[in-house]
């Protein structure tokens, strides 16, 4: 029995004459999705599979597919003659392109059981020659197989070895992803003994025996992984060296090459090979060794793979870091940017090679931590880690702790060798955040949430947000957070005076099985999210940036709330004082607050000029001047009930007015605004989506307190919705409110994350006054005919909206508490600005 091992990751190319079972082999041994059948192509093409004059296009489009397959690392067999070494190159290419591994199967079956094979089925009428002519060219290069790129070629001679034969997938050596650690994963150590030594105890392991016959015992579950770069500058090369075997070789420890012990094992292999870059000092260290370790060493370093996927995917490993299309494949380009990364041809002033900076456009949902490039300090960026710290060149060797997430670092203990360039922060060596790419947004976009699952962005609504981000929006790394629209409950009853009541919103809640809800006063402003820190420093280490501001305050659309940069500080500053006492309670150095920021004037105020003012100045004057005139003409009949007509209308202009000069007065100076926070958002470290609205309520009621000229604390009741006298206070609360000129409550579960019966449940409703609502419908929306036309409005469209963009801003803020690039967080605040093109009635 014959026994074929597969890489996982691979383009098997069957080899044979027409008849030589090639297709029922393929049946027997794969997936039919894995198949790509130039007979099928053929017939895709042309309607007919043996029509030969369709071969071209047939081979063309099987190419494509199954460069797309490869692409997403799936493993694809082709089933076609391949007879010809100019049919196998394309696919040797191929395999190349995607870095999979090209694996040649040969189906040698005698000439006289293919000609019997072809002359049992009627399609293939031609005659030997043909089956004649192919085993001739598959005889003269079958031995050249391997020349031709193939790296593992199985040769069947008979029907009854190619029916016994077995297929065994293996994976390929760098997948690791059934280990799930948990892992230290250890920088470039160059020979730092005593500094290792130290590091791993700090981890918890035990280092026992003798520098020359080591032995480590490791926390308990734990491994340790190196990421090369053992040898060479440092002093203690061969004591590093025997410590990590011996890790190895007990399962202790991973280790990934780097590129100095690739061209030691050159060395030790007698290559001509230039004693630079502390390689003299490891030669000089092992030449007190004997044969037996240096031959130990070589097939140690040998036997290294290029790089480990571990911990289900989650977690990638390499010497030089790995972009994503090269993770989890084998080939010689994936093992070269394993070890030096990718170089741009140049060099810097220190005669270095300049990197090119794949981490800034890194989109894979895997962590890659490398070492290879010295830095100061470890600093994650869009999910990568380079934890080579100096250690030889006198900083400190470092290692993360995975999942955790966790530096764990010990000092050097010298200078052991000076660097070609110094080892201090500088403004080149800092990776610059690229927070929002055209290719990150553009097209058709499904984006996860954790609340809502999926949401859907469609590519015409992509545009015009992509337009105001980049165009309009404040600095994009303040901007981890858009608030969401908020739906009104059911319409009220026919036959009420009113649109929207706050019994709507409680029989929703009910429904939902959310016993206690919390009413809020709803402030006619404008919807701000204020960004505050703690001090200049605390901004620039955790949203870098470098303006000298410690703070930001934006709209609901991601603009500047301000246009005077000198008013925002002031403003931030306010905040920042008033927050004192809850940096150190929260833990953080930084909060996001959502509010609303009085009056509404001061961002409405073209609005109210153009629109609002200008339709109640001229209709007043002509509603009135009409209503004069037909009452003057009282005697003619029908003038008197037109003229009360007209007087009606002139009333609700008035009251339109009224309503809107509520919430207008002059903004002058800081002094003249009012803040209402109403939301704490986030911290370091956590969202406070967890915590009550009572908490809320209460935490930034005690901001109020420390600056009750600025901030405004929420008014708001805690209802229980199975206590009718609850209900019945809080009803005759939102008509006081309303009567005396408020715009009305937000009506929300006091958890703020509820899932009812049908799953989610509306985070809030806003319940609006008569009055108010006369702003968003019309001075004349009240009469009776106006207001059973308007109670056909359809909230199912508004409240799923309400929903989508609740969930993607959570999403946001939840991605950068935990510390993901920030183009992942740019995604779900993107797609928040995308859903405001939803074609949902403004008005609801």
């Amino acid at each position: 029995m014959t026994r074929l091992v597969i890489p996982e990751l691979s383009l098997v190319v069957l080899v044979g004459c027409s008849g030589a079972g090639k297709s029922t082999f393929a049946r027997s041994h794969f997936k039919p999705t894995e198949i790509l059948s130039s007979d099928f192509f053929r017939g895709l093409v042309s309607d007919d599979e043996n029509e030969q004059s369709a071969t071209a296009d047939a081979f063309e489009a099987l190419h494509f597919v199954a460069g797309k397959r490869l692409a997403a690392a799936r493993l694809t067999v082709i089933d076609a003659t391949n007879v010809q070494p100019e049919s196998r190159k394309p696919l040797v290419a191929l395999a190349r392109k995607y870095h999979a591994l090209p694996v040649a199967v040969v189906l040698d079956v005698p000439e006289k059981v293919c000609r019997e094979r072809n002359r049992a089925r009627p399609d293939r009428d031609f005659g030997g020659h043909v089956v004649r002519q192919q085993a001739s060219i598959l005889h003269r290069s079958m031995r050249r197989l391997k020349d031709e790129g193939f790296r593992h070629v199985y040769v069947l001679s008979s029907p009854e070895e190619i029916a016994g034969c077995t297929m065994v997938r293996q994976p390929l050596w760098n997948n690791r992803k059934n280990d799930y650690g948990p892992f230290d994963i250890v920088g470039d150590v160059h020979g730092c003994y005593d500094e290792l030594v130290e590091l791993l105890a700090k981890l918890g392991y035990a280092v026992g025996g003798t520098p020359e016959e080591p032995f480590v015992t490791p926390p308990a579950g734990r491994k340790a992984v190196f990421l090369g770069d053992l040898v060479d500058r440092g002093p203690g090369v061969v004591p590093v060296l025997r410590l990590v075997i011996a890790m190895a070789k007990s399962g202790a420890a991973l280790m990934v090459p780097g590129n100095h012990e690739m061209k030691l094992l050159r060395k030790l292999r007698g290559k001509d090979v230039r004693l630079t870059h502390g390689l003299e000092q490891t030669m000089q260290q092992l030449g007190q060794t004997d044969d037996a370790f240096k031959a130990e060493l070589a097939e140690f370093i040998d036997g290294l793979v290029s790089h480990y996927v571990l911990d289900g995917g989650k977690l990638v490993v390499a010497h030089a870091g790995l972009k994503e299309a090269f993770q989890g494949r084998a080939s010689g380009a994936v093992r070269e940017f394993c070890l030096y990364g990718e170089s741009t041809g140049e060099t810097d002033e220190y005669g270095l090679p300049i990197r090119y900076d794949w981490a800034t456009d890194y989109r894979g949902s895997a962590a890659v931590v490398y070492g290879h490039t010295p830095v100061p300090s470890p600093e994650w960026h869009n999910r990568t880690l380079c934890i080579d710290t100096g250690c030889v060149f006198g900083g400190a060797l470092t290692a993360l702790r995975w999942p955790e997430r966790e530096l764990v670092s010990v000092e050097a203990k010298r200078v052991h060798y000076e660097p070609a360039r110094p080892l201090v922060p500088s403004i080149d060596s800092k990776i610059a955040p690229r927070p929002l790419d055209y290719t990150d947004v553009a097209g058709k976009r499904i984006v996860h949430t954790r609340y809502a699952h999926t949401v859907t962005i469609r590519e015409t609504h992509a545009a015009p947000a992509l337009e105001v981000m980049s165009r309009f929006a404040v600095d994009p790394r303040w901007l981890v957070y858009l608030p969401p629209t908020m739906s009104p409950p059911e319409t009220a009853a026919p036959g009420q005076p009113w649109l929207e009541r706050p019994e709507e919103a409680f029989a929703y809640f009910a429904a939902q099985g959310v016993r206690h809800v919390v009413c809020e006063e709803k402030h006619m402003g404008s919807r701000a999210v204020i960004v505050a820190c703690r001090d200049e420093s605390a901004a620039a280490a955790r949203f870098d940036v470098d303006d000298g501001r410690a703070g930001v305050v934006y709209t609901r659309t991601g603009r500047p709330f301000f246009g005077d940069a000198s008013l925002e500080r002031a403003i931030i500053d306010r905040v920042r004082a008033a927050m004192a006492s809850l940096w150190d309670e929260l833990e953080t150095d930084w909060l996001v607050l959502d509010a609303e920021i009085l009056p509404w004037s001061a961002k409405a105020i073209e609005l109210l000029r153009t629109q609002y003012a200008a339709v109640a100045s001229a209709g007043l004057a002509s509603l009135d001047t009409a209503a004069g005139l037909l009452a003057a003409r009282g005697d003619v009949p029908g003038m008197a009930d037109l003229a009360a007509k007209y007087r009606t209308r002139h009333d609700a202009l008035g009251a339109f007015r009224d309503a809107y000069r509520r919430y207008c007065w002059d903004v002058r100076a800081l002094d003249d605004y009012r803040i209402a926070p109403f939301h704490v958002l986030a911290a370091e470290g956590r969202t406070f989506v967890d915590r009550s609205h009572v908490w809320h309520m209460e935490t930034l009621a005690r901001l109020a307190k420390v600056d009750p000229a600025l901030l405004m604390a929420t008014r708001y009741r805690d209802v229980d919705l199975e206590q009718p006298e609850d209900v019945a206070a809080a009803i005759a609360w939102w008509e006081a409110l309303t009567d005396g000129g408020g715009e009305g409550m937000v009506v929300k579960p006091r958890e703020w994350i509820h899932r009812g019966p049908k799953g989610l449940v509306q985070p809030a409703l806003k319940c609006r006054g008569r009055e108010y609502l006369r702003i968003i419908y019309g001075p004349e929306y009240a009469m009776p005919e106006h207001l059973e036309r308007l109670r056909g409005r359809q909230v199912r469209l508004k409240r799923t909206l309400a929903m989508k963009e609740f969930s993607l801003g959570m999403e946001a803020l939840h991605r950068f508490v935990a510390r993901e690039p920030l183009f992942r967080v740019h995604e779900c605040v993107f797609a928040v600005l995308a859903l405001e093109s939803e074609p949902v009635d403004p008005r609801l």
